[in-house]
Formats: C-alpha cells, sequence, structure tokens
C-alpha cells in the first residue's frame, strides 16, 4: 500500500514513511493510492471477530512494512479490556424504541473517544522509532481531548517527546487537569492564547516549514496523522457488526464533529465497502461542517467568529481533515484541492463547490445538522430521563441530530465522545447534579499543574520546542 497527498504530490510513500509525519511536503494530507475493498465474503469472516482481530484484519490492508507478527502483537498490547473495560471494546447498546444507538467509545485512559486510536498510535511510534533507533518530538494540537489522549499514550515512551498546544482557559476544568497535571518529564503543554484553531494553524505551520520538521524531527499526534485516523476505522466496522445481524443490512452513522477527523474514518470505512447508508455530521454553534453539506460553501471563521461553547471539543472552524473527504469527492484531482484549501481559502476564507461538484456531495452518504447549548441540555435530560442514559455535551449534540435522521429498518448508530464526568458544569445545569466520576480520578482538578503560557505565534513555538526538544 503507498500513500500520497491531497495536493498533488504523486511521490509514493509507505505506511511508516507517514507514520511519523504530519503534513505531507506539499501542505496536503495523505491518503492511500485507492481504499482497499471489502466484499460480502470477507464481511462474513470479520463477523464474530474479536476487536483486536478485527483491528488486526483493516490495519494489515493498509501497513504492509511492518511484519504481520509484529503488527499483531502491537493490537493485541493495544485493545485490551484491561484498558478499555470490556471485551467488546466498543460496546453498543440501545436507546429504547427510538431507532437510535450509542457506541461507546470513551472507556479508556482518558476517558474520550480519541484513546481507541491514540493507545495504538503510542505503541506504533515506540516500535518504529526503536527499529530506526530514533526519536520524535510530537507538536500537535487540541480542544479539549486529543491532547490527553496523546500524552496519556506516549507518556513515558522511549524517544517520545509531547509538545501540546491548547486554547488558553477554553477546555473544562477537568481536561485542562488531565493534561496539566502530567509531571512526566516527555510531556510539555502550552496554552495558546486564542482558539483551537489558532493553535491548529501553528501546528500546520511547523509541518510546513521542512527544515525546521526534519532538524527537530517533529512529528504530529493529530487527526491529520493518517495512522491515528486509519485506527479509528475500525470501530465502524465493530459497530456495524453489533447493530446488524447479517451483512443485507445498513446501518447510518451520527458523529459530533469539528474537525472532521473522526467521521472522514466513517468515509473511509463506507468506501472501503462497508453498508453505511449515511453519515450524519453533527456540529455545535460552529457550524462550519453543517453550512458546507447544506450550501456547498466551505466559509473557515476567525477567532472572533468562534463560538466558546458547552461543547467544547467542537469549538473549531478549520476542519482539517475536511481536506481528505474534498479530495475524494473531487476525484483525487490535487490541483483543484491545493486551489481551493491553499490559494483560495488563503485569499477569501471560503470556497464554494461549482455545480456539478455539489451535485456529487449526496453520493458519499453524507448528511448534517446543528445543535446548540439549549439542544444539548434538552437532550441531556431526555435521553436521561427516557432511557436512564446519561451523556456528555458532544454525544448530546449526535444524539439531537441523529433523532432528526433517523430511517425506519436503519439502524443509526451515535458515536460517543467522551463521558460525562468531563464536563461536570454542563451536567449540573442540565440535572442539578454531578455525574459520577471514577475512583481513580478522585481529586484532579486539585492536583499539581504544569503548563506555559504562549501567545499564538509560530516562532515563540519553535523556539520553545528548539530549547526543550533535548530535554
Amino acid at each position: 500500500m503507498k500513500y500520497i497527498s491531497t495536493r498533488g504530490d504523486r511521490t509514493e510513500r509507505r505506511f511508516c514513511e507517514i507514520l511519523l509525519e504530519g503534513l505531507a511536503p506539499d501542505g496536503g494530507l495523505y491518503l492511500p493510492l485507492a481504499y482497499p475493498k471489502v466484499d460480502a465474503a470477507t464481511l462474513a469472516r470479520w463477523r464474530g471477530l474479536r476487536y483486536a482481530e478485527l483491528a488486526f484484519e483493516i490495519l494489515s490492508l493498509y501497513i504492509d512494512d511492518i511484519p504481520a507478527a509484529d503488527l499483531k502483537a502491537l493490537v493485541d498490547k493495544t485493545y485490551t479490556a484491561e484498558v478499555f473495560g470490556s471485551e467488546a471494546i466498543v460496546p453498543v447498546r440501545r436507546l429504547g424504541d427510538s431507532g437510535l444507538m450509542i457506541e461507546a467509545l470513551s472507556n479508556g485512559p482518558t476517558l474520550a473517544f480519541k484513546d481507541m486510536a491514540m493507545q495504538l498510535l503510542g505503541n506504533l511510534f515506540e516500535y518504529e522509532l526503536a527499529r530506526r533507533g530514533e526519536q520524535l518530538n510530537i507538536l500537535g494540537a487540541t480542544s479539549g481531548d486529543t491532547g490527553s489522549a496523546a500524552e496519556y499514550a506516549m507518556r513515558g515512551k522511549k524517544g517520545v517527546r509531547v509538545f501540546m498546544l491548547s486554547p488558553h482557559g477554553r477546555m473544562s476544568p477537568f481536561q485542562q487537569a488531565q493534561m496539566f497535571s502530567l509531571q512526566d518529564a516527555n510531556i510539555h503543554n502550552l496554552a495558546v492564547e486564542g482558539v483551537f484553531d489558532d493553535a491548529q494553524d501553528i501546528v500546520k505551520a511547523v509541518s510546513n516549514d521542512l527544515a525546521f520538521k526534519r532538524q527537530y524531527k517533529i512529528g504530529t499526534v493529530n487527526s491529520i496523522n493518517w495512522a491515528r485516523l486509519l485506527a479509528q476505522v475500525v470501530y465502524y466496522f465493530a459497530g456495524y457488526f453489533q447493530a446488524t445481524k447479517d451483512n443485507s443490512e445498513q446501518v447510518s452513522f451520527c458523529v459530533p464533529s469539528g474537525n472532521f477527523g473522526n467521521v472522514c474514518a466513517g468515509h473511509v470505512a463506507r468506501m472501503m465497502g462497508l453498508p453505511v447508508k449515511h453519515l450524519v455530521v453533527a456540529t455545535n454553534e460552529n457550524d462550519v461542517l453543517d453550512e458546507f453539506f447544506r450550501t456547498g460553501s466551505y466559509r473557515v471563521r476567525g477567532s472572533a467568529e468562534t463560538h466558546e461553547t458547552s461543547s467544547p471539543s467542537m469549538d473549531i472552524s478549520k476542519a482539517s481533515n475536511f481536506e481528505r473527504f474534498v479530495c475524494d469527492l473531487l476525484g483525487r484531482d490535487g490541483a483543484r484541492v491545493r486551489t481551493l484549501f491553499g490559494e483560495t481559502l488563503a485569499r477569501e476564507g471560503v470556497f464554494t463547490l461549482n455545480a456539478e461538484e455539489r451535485a456529487h456531495v449526496a453520493d458519499f452518504g453524507f448528511q448534517s445538522g446543528k445543535s446548540t447549548h439549549a439542544d444539548r441540555l434538552s437532550t441531556i435530560r431526555s435521553t436521561w430521563a427516557r432511557f436512564a442514559t446519561l451523556v456528555d455535551p458532544h454525544t448530546a449534540d449526535g444524539v439531537k441530530v441523529a433523532a432528526e435522521h433517523v430511517e425506519a429498518g436503519v439502524p443509526m448508530i451515535v458515536l460517543e465522545t467522551a463521558l460525562p464526568t468531563k464536563f461536570a458544569a454542563t451536567i449540573r445545569e442540565a440535572l442539578g447534579r454531578e455525574p459520577e466520576r471514577p475512583a481513580v480520578l478522585a481529586g484532579l482538578e486539585a492536583l499539581p499543574k504544569r503548563f506555559t503560557v504562549v501567545p499564538a505565534q509560530v516562532d515563540v513555538v519553535k523556539a520553545f520546542v528548539a530549547e526543550h526538544c533535548q530535554d
């Protein structure tokens, strides 16, 4: 399997080459030359596999430069009941007779779906760096959950340092404490004076500085890293097998989305042949993606227009992974992608598909909807009252939008984003009580914190990385 850039660089690279990189040299994102196709016989063979076995089967289609025995050992080490709380790893439960199901993705170490991919990524990084005898400085940006998932996956890993950027003061107290309380020497938290998009822009700018990137061996764990997105493809197949009795059935997925990484993994699964009818994108008040699927226009917002909401992990107005879908939508026309995401967005802050391009969007099964603060409070209350199920604010956005798109005879699976305890203030507002918290995390917010506040300036972040990359 070889990989190329969304922006037209046709240089073919293997998996382990792009594993330790972020963006492609031309500023694009990596995609496989073609998606491997899964036929009915393969789906039948995969049904009933343990999660780790399923993950190995899917990853093997994309990774041919790690020996099969080694890859299997890495996957088996990652996906265990001890780490993820159950043998199913991602159990699916029904919400009564609503037609909705929730796929539990948040039972990992940091109580968020990002653990599903990040735990594997940590093991892949350690393996490949040891094989090369090299080190890696990971530069990432987080709106809340990516950071803690990455840091918990990488803490103590040999040859790896993490420099994680987050929007100063814009995460929940729990999310901040999860990250900033880590005292591991290889973990560095930088609180950026701005919004998530400012932090993400810095990561992209550093990744596009090829000389700096190579000198300081910069990699990324954000979902612009293909390996992380690939790991997420697995739970779409796992959810499908739990929600259906045989492979003649279709399902739909509703995915709370800000950066488009999670739902892009669903797009990949659908392109592979998983019987997915619709991929429903649920946004909060930062509705860039909903606006695109309604109008065909992708209009990024600046910091001043990016709302601070009660589902903060989705407070994003520049969806990095969206470029991968648009590349597929445009038939892998790298020049057109480069024009839209490079020149046009830089010049105008918006691009609009032409009529022919927009007509093809429906072919990929996407739908969308928007949820507000009032909506998520109402959904948290009703989901608790009707189904005795407590959901976090982001999952509530998904449940609200999913309910608007349910079709008779087609299971609708909502991808859980995080456990409610990470967003206690909103749960208190909705229900007047505290969400349950695992005993191991009692008093988390009171722990000593270690972080550095920095301005939203690329050069300042570069200087910090250069100073600390030999720690």
